[in-house]
Parts: C-alpha cells; sequence; structure tokens
C-alpha cells in the first residue's frame, strides 16, 4: 500500500530526528556535567594581605596569584584581598587557621603566638646582614621552631621566608631627625605587637606604642605616635612621609616575607598544584627582589625632592648597647636555648 509506505517513511523520519535530538542532548548535558565537575576540581584560595595593592609587596602577591594560575593551568586562582580588607593581623591569623584564609603573607615572627622563639627570628640589632640571616632561616634550630609551629596552629611556611624580599632595609620614619643613640632617647614610636622588639627599643631609651599598620598615618598625625618603622621600599606608599618628613636608616634586622598557610590545605594540594604553588613562590620571591631594589631607588629620590630627608647614622653606638641587651637576656634564662649558638654558627 503506498500510502502505509509513506506513513513509514515519515515515522522512520521522525524517529531518527528524535534519536538526533536526544544525542544532541546528551552531548550538552555530557559537556555541561564536565564543566561542573572542572569548576568543583578547580582550587580557589584566598590570600589576605596589609598592603595595597599598588605597593610594592601588593605587586609581587599579585605576581604570585598571577603564576599560580599560569602554572596550574587554570586549575587554580588566588584571589588577593589587600589593605587588610579581611581583618587585622590577629583576625587574619585566626582564619588562616580556620582556613577561611588560605595565605597570610607577613613577617613569620607572627607565628609567636604559638611558638614564643619565632619572635627571635626578628631579633634587632643582631644579624650582620641578610645573607647571615638568610643562612639562619635555613638552621635546624629554626626549621624545628617551625615543626611546633604547624603541631600547635595548623599552619606552615610556603618555602623560606628570606627568598621573599621585604625591606630591602629598615628604617625610622620620624618627625624628629636623630643622628646617634644620644639623640635618638625618648622618641614616641609605633611598635608592631612584639614584645622583642618593644623591649629592645625600650632598652635603648624610645617609648615604643602598639599599634596597628594601617593606624600609623593617622597615630602620627594626631602625636599620638612621631615615628614608626618601616621597610624603606613601604615608605612612599603608605605617605609616612607627609607627617613624617625625615627617614632615618637603621638595618634594625632583615626582613623577609613569610607566606603563611593553612598547613592541611597545603599539605592536601594534588602533587600538580603543589608544585605550582611552590614555583609560583620562587618566582615571585625573584621578582620582589628585583623590584623591590629598583622601586626603593627611585622612591628615595622621589621623596628628597619633596623635602625628606634620607640619612644613614652611625650604628655604632646602638649595636653595642644591644649587645649588652642579649648577654641580660641570655643570664637571665630569657633566650631560647641554642639561640646565640646558632646566631653564631651562621655568621
Amino acid at each position: 500500500d503506498w500510502s502505509s509506505d509513506v506513513c513509514s517513511s515519515d515515522l522512520g523520519i521522525e524517529m531518527s530526528m528524535k534519536a538526533i535530538s536526544l544525542r544532541r542532548v546528551t552531548v550538552v548535558a555530557a559537556a555541561l556535567a564536565f564543566g561542573l565537575v572542572s569548576a568543583a576540581q578547580a582550587e580557589t584560595w584566598r590570600m589576605a594581605t596589609k598592603q595595597p595593592a599598588d605597593s610594592v609587596e601588593g605587586k609581587a602577591f599579585q605576581y604570585f596569584a598571577d603564576k599560580v594560575k599560569e602554572y596550574s593551568g587554570g586549575d587554580m586562582t588566588v584571589k588577593v584581598y589587600p589593605s587588610e580588607q579581611l581583618g587585622k593581623t590577629e583576625a587574619a591569623l585566626e582564619q588562616l587557621q580556620a582556613g577561611t584564609v588560605h595565605i597570610y603573607p607577613e613577617g613569620a615572627s607572627y607565628l609567636k603566638k604559638w611558638v614564643p622563639e619565632m619572635s627571635y627570628m626578628s631579633a634587632p640589632f643582631l644579624f650582620d646582614n641578610r645573607k647571615h640571616w638568610a643562612r639562619f632561616m635555613e638552621s635546624d634550630l629554626l626549621k624545628s621552631w617551625m615543626k611546633k609551629v604547624e603541631t600547635k596552629s595548623g599552619i606552615t611556611l610556603i618555602g623560606n621566608p628570606a627568598a621573599f624580599m621585604r625591606g630591602p632595609y629598615r628604617v625610622m620614619v620620624t618627625k624628629k631627625k636623630w643622628t646617634d643613640l644620644a639623640s635618638l632617647q625618648g622618641v614616641k614610636i609605633r611598635h608592631h605587637p612584639n614584645q622583642l622588639g618593644v623591649d629592645a627599643w625600650t632598652y635603648l631609651g624610645v617609648e615604643a606604642r602598639v599599634l596597628g599598620w594601617t593606624e600609623i598615618y593617622e597615630a602620627i598625625q594626631r602625636g599620638i605616635v612621631e615615628a614608626c618603622n618601616s621597610p624603606i621600599a613601604l615608605v612612599e606608599a603608605m605617605k609616612f612621609y607627609e607627617v613624617a618628613p625625615n627617614i632615618v636608616r637603621h638595618n634594625e634586622y632583615p626582613q623577609g616575607v613569610g607566606f603563611m598557610t593553612n598547613a592541611k590545605a597545603y599539605n592536601g594540594l594534588s602533587p600538580k598544584l603543589r608544585e605550582a604553588v611552590d614555583r609560583a613562590y620562587v618566582d615571585a620571591g625573584a621578582y620582589s627582589v628585583t623590584l623591590t631594589l629598583k622601586v626603593t631607588k627611585e622612591s628615595i629620590a622621589r621623596m628628597t625632592s619633596k623635602g625628606v630627608t634620607y640619612s644613614e647614622p652611625d650604628l655604632t653606638g646602638i649595636i653595642n648597647k644591644m649587645k649588652g641587651f642579649y648577654a641580660k637576656l641570655n643570664t637571665e634564662g630569657k633566650l631560647p636555648a641554642g639561640f646565640l649558638d646558632a646566631v653564631a654558627a651562621t655568621r
């Protein structure tokens, strides 16, 4: 029957079209499912920082984040939250422990909260130079402190803090210019929450007051303090020189930026992502050195052109005075066991 042949043909065509449509839906569904799985597998970390995004360190932190994405092939991203957007140090460390923040790049001496000995990695006026300090950071003593930190806090470090430059040296930005230990007496200085540092500067005859990093400008402006210590490369970005027009280089201690990280999250990364993070840190460290040295020279030139004074006083009196400080602590049994020996061995 001709009519039945036509109906069969139409039915076959209809069934074929339905099959094609079904295959298309299946393909689209599979593609969507794959995308969802990929998105679920993608690792996203939050990085809380103190520094403005346009500062030397801010740029180096973003460089690290960019390299993590590049080296992971897009499987891992790091979102940077600058200028204490996620809270000051104490809040950032709590979030780091909880895993809501994954990286907090700052002075690793903040880990003294769990292991008090960590504050001595920033012992004022004790290390000869940056190379001496970098060798100390690789010492068995320092590594043993870090093992205690991870056990007690669940926080570890990515790489060696000495690799990521902060500084490149420390200065005092002050309303009152000083040239030696005698003229330093009585200066009211902002200090970060580190008792060793506060005690050291107090021993030198300075009045130290603990304030947050982002509170410094207003504190100097209002006369609460008249000076602050800072890595030279951050002075211009923070505009400290506007309220304290004298910059005095004192080389208080060498600095690096410790990429403090949630140990569970870091240790739980796949080999590929762990390699991407470690590689990004090494590259960002090298970038920080190049950028910091370049920017520092240019920054000093710009600030001095605006009437800021920059000086490098004789530090002999301060260094000799501090020998008595450490001798006193050692005699009182307040220094970590083996600390001065480790400093001497790496000198």
